[in-house]
Formats: C-alpha cells, sequence, structure tokens
C-alpha cells in the first residue's frame, strides 16, 4: 500500500518543484543524488573508485518535450565519458531513451543514442540503457535488439516485477546479450507486474537462474544484478561459484547511498560490484522511486526530517 502510494506520488512532478525549494529536502536528497552538477557526480565516483568499486553515472531526466532538451542531454553524456576518460575512471553511462527523446519520435532517440554510443565505443566503455515503465519495454527492447550487432557494448535492462520478463530475458538470452536485472520501481498494473514482495523476488530468483545457466553464459551474456537484497546477492554468488562462473563474468549493481554495508561483504567474496551515481535537477521522480523501493529508506527520511 504504501509503494502504491509512494509511486504515485512519484509521478507529480509539481510537489517535486515545491520540494525543491525547501533547504531541508535538498540536504535529504543527497543521500541518493550526488547534486546537480557533474561535478558532484564525479567527486562521489572518484570515492568510489578509490574504494576498489566500479562506478555507473546517470544524468537524471526522463520525458522530455522537446528536441532540444533530447540533444542537449546527448551531449551531456558525451561530456560525460569525454570526462571519464580525462579523469581515467572506472565508470560507464546509464541512461533512459525518453530523455533522448523516445516520446517525441523514435529517428530522435536513434540519433542521439547513436551518438553517444559511438563516442563510448571509441573509449572501450558499455552504455547501459535503463527499463522505464511498461509503455516503453518493448519499444525499448526493440532498440536495443536493433542496435546491438553495430553496438556491441550497448546494454539493456529487465526488470523482475514484470509478468513478461522471463520470456523477455530468453529473448536476450539468444542473443548473448549484456543484461541488468533489477527488480521494478514504476507503477504498473496488476495484470502487468507482480504487486507482491515475495512474487517479485521469487521472479528474480528465477530470472538469476536464468541467466547465470551454462547456456547464457556459454552464449556471452553478462548479467548484471542490481539489487541490494543481501540474500539475492548471495544467492547469486553461490550459483556462479557452483556452477564455476567465473567472478568476471557477472557483476552486482547497488545505488549509491543504499546498503553501503554490503560493499566490503561483497568486495570480499572477489566478487564486482558497481555503484550507481546520478545528478541532476531532475531529482525528484528518482528520489521519489528510491524511498517505495526499500521501507528503510522512508525511515531514514523521517529520522532526519524529525531531528532536532
Amino acid at each position: 500500500m504504501l509503494r502504491a502510494v509512494l509511486l504515485r506520488l512519484s509521478e507529480q512532478r509539481a510537489i517535486g518543484r515545491l520540494l525543491e525549494r525547501l533547504r531541508l529536502t535538498r540536504r535529504l536528497v543527497r543521500r541518493f543524488v550526488a547534486g546537480t552538477r557533474a561535478e558532484d557526480a564525479f567527486a562521489v565516483i572518484e570515492r568510489v573508485n578509490a574504494e576498489g568499486l566500479l562506478a555507473a553515472i546517470t544524468y537524471l531526466g526522463e520525458n522530455v518535450r522537446g528536441a532540444a532538451t533530447a540533444r542537449a542531454a546527448a551531449e551531456t553524456y558525451v561530456e560525460l565519458l569525454d570526462e571519464v576518460k580525462r579523469r581515467n575512471l572506472a565508470c560507464l553511462p546509464s541512461l533512459k531513451l525518453t530523455q533522448l527523446g523516445l516520446d517525441l519520435s523514435e529517428s530522435l532517440c536513434l540519433e542521439n543514442l547513436k551518438r553517444i554510443l559511438e563516442q563510448a565505443s571509441a573509449a572501450g566503455t558499455r552504455v547501459w540503457i535503463d527499463m522505464e515503465s511498461t509503455a516503453y519495454t518493448e519499444r525499448t527492447l526493440a532498440i536495443y535488439e536493433r542496435l546491438r550487432s553495430r553496438f556491441p557494448n550497448v546494454a539493456c535492462v529487465i526488470q523482475a516485477y514484470l509478468r513478461r520478463s522471463e520470456a523477455d530475458v530468453k529473448r536476450l538470452i539468444a542473443l548473448g546479450a549484456t543484461v541488468r536485472l533489477c527488480k521494478g520501481a514504476y507503477r504498473e498494473p496488476p495484470d502487468l507486474a507482480f504487486a507482491d514482495k515475495r512474487q517479485v523476488d521469487a521472479s528474480y530468483a528465477r530470472l538469476q537462474d536464468l541467466l547465470l545457466s551454462p547456456d547464457a553464459i556459454e552464449r556471452g551474456v553478462y548479467p548484471a544484478f542490481a539489487t541490494h537484497d543481501e540474500r539475492l546477492i548471495q544467492r547469486a554468488a553461490n550459483r556462479a561459484r557452483q556452477l564455476g562462473i567465473a567472478p568476471d563474468r557477472f557483476e552486482i549493481q547497488m545505488l549509491d547511498g543504499i546498503r553501503h554495508d554490503l560493499h566490503a561483504q561483497i568486495r570480499g567474496q572477489g566478487l564486482r560490484l558497481r555503484v550507481l551515481v546520478s545528478y541532476g535537477e531532475a531529482w525528484y521522480g528518482f528520489f521519489v522511486r528510491r524511498l517505495a523501493e526499500r521501507p528503510a529508506n522512508l525511515l531514514f527520511l523521517f529520522k532526519h526530517l524529525f531531528r532536532p
């Protein structure tokens, strides 16, 4: 119930504009968002790399309303790639197609995405295409499939809470895809997505098994497991060990600001761990979806909100 309410609130941009004016809100948001400038994100990424962890960077934004804004977002990612190379950081970009203009036209989105992928390819860097709501699932996968042969450095995301995801994972395994598995953080109807946490966790475990199967690894699948659930992280590690899958054939991904206490444990097992660092003015929807993902995040918010 609480999750549903928060996801509904995440779509109310007017609330975000109001909260932007409050100093307390801005301070609390820093747990999940590095800041509004790229330099804020790079300061965090440099710390993450110094701890022996990989990083990803996201310039926050989605559902842009003008072609100029979409092209500006693409330019931002090109500049980020240049700066990552200049600073010699272990970091790659993670982006949303609606930020690149998918709502406006597929051709505009492809133009912007190809520009980023070409820049990343020249730098030897992978680019993750984030998954958004189910209104975009099929279009996102189709764009991934269309570009993959030309850009082997492109990667996609599957959301475990969607009922269709098992079929999608099998489809991507056949391609030898690079796949991030996350739980999902958008408001979806029950006929499209599992609402019960136990069902979502069970789906995540089933998809883990598919992505860490001998067939998937033989086909060249590189899975990334984006979760802060200690049990699911350990489950992936155990399965890989049992099947003799080398630690460099998959990775764990986590958001900056969540479950830092697990970092040493994960790295202690010799596993790859990537931390996603986000920045930008369009923080509101991202922030509220993070609160919806884990009750502990909301408790953290109230703890600081009412601290004297």
